[in-house]
């Protein structure tokens, strides 16, 4: 009787833990859009930073990102930028619709 008790609390913590890890996981359908992209932009500065390393940073955040050469394109939403890393500028990248 004891067992079934323990077995029945593992359980429902088990079941609370998923549910809030659930809840704090973003969902993937999520809609990315350009006001996000130059969020992320703004909010990080990397002087070293290149096409290829931005196009992870990007991909990492859920966007559509191909590095090109110099620069990423960035598909949302229909449209595509073209981000290109700013060195010592403020922000990560100018971007720009292609």
């Amino acid at each position: 009787m004891f067992f079934m008790r323990e077995v029945g609390a593992i359980r429902l913590i088990v079941a609370l833990l998923l549910g809030m890890v659930v809840s704090v996981v973003p969902v993937g359908s999520a809609s990315i859009d350009y006001q996000d992209l130059l969020n992320l932009s703004n909010a990080n500065e990397d002087a070293r930073i290149n096409a290829q390393d931005l196009a992870f940073l990007l991909v990492t955040h859920n966007f559509d990102a191909t590095p090109r050469g110099d620069h990423v394109e960035v598909r949302i939403n229909g449209s595509i930028y073209m981000a290109t890393p700013n060195a010592g500028k403020a922000g990560l990248a100018d971007i720009v619709l292609a």
